[in-house]
């Protein structure tokens, strides 16, 4: 008599949804999916930096050709040596516009950088930052401007500055009303600017 023996092999079960371990990978409704902070080494940001990189090589030279300051505490000839570097880098720059350095592709990845700031767990601190400054009305940012003595601004949040391009000792960024603003903080002038990048709940107290 011919006996069939039935042979099993084991698979792996998976549980249906709703059972078991959720998946991994898988974003819960309790945790939203965040936009990453876009790579320092992507193009946008590449551009922007070289763009800076010749700007600071203008700034340099121009610079060589202006009387150097002599170490001062009277403000007045500190004012007029920093407006006549800033007269000299207008005169060499004389066609500059807005977009020049801070590039379409340059703003693609800017933007992405305050939607990472201003979404992730350190959106209330970055907030908080920017509101230390004085609420500001709609200003229209110049290129190639001296920037108003009167005009407020805020520094950028430090988790910020880690997703953005580092700057040399020439340049700083800064914020003015939902505008990050490229500034030659020793010439007082503004070099570019990117209007309406910061999220106006950061600036106006939500």
């Amino acid at each position: 008599m011919l006996i069939a023996v039935a042979i099993f092999r084991t698979v792996p079960i998976y549980a249906s949804v709703g059972q078991g371990s959720p998946p991994q990978n898988l974003p819960t409704q309790n945790q939203p999916a965040q936009n990453p902070p876009p790579d320092l080494k992507s193009p946008g940001f590449q551009e922007f930096s070289d763009r800076v990189q010749k700007y600071v090589q203008l700034h340099k030279s121009v610079e060589a050709a202006v009387p150097k300051l002599k170490a001062t505490n009277e403000p007045e000839l500190i004012v007029a040596h920093q407006k006549i570097l800033a007269r000299k880098i207008k005169a060499a720059r004389a066609h500059a516009k807005g977009g020049d350095i801070f590039t379409s592709a340059a703003k693609g990845d800017f933007l992405k950088a305050m939607s990472s700031e201003f979404q992730g767990p350190q959106a209330p601190h970055a907030k908080a930052t920017i509101k230390q400054g004085a609420p500001l009305k709609r200003v229209r940012m110049h290129v190639n401007e001296i920037y108003p003595e009167s005009l407020p601004y805020t520094s950028v949040p430090p988790t910020m500055l880690q997703k953005i391009p580092k700057l040399p000792d020439e340049l700083a960024y800064r914020v003015v009303s939902s505008d990050l603003v490229l500034l030659d903080v020793k010439a007082n002038l503004v070099v570019d600017y990117l209007p309406g990048v910061i999220p106006v709940e950061a600036t106006n107290g939500q």
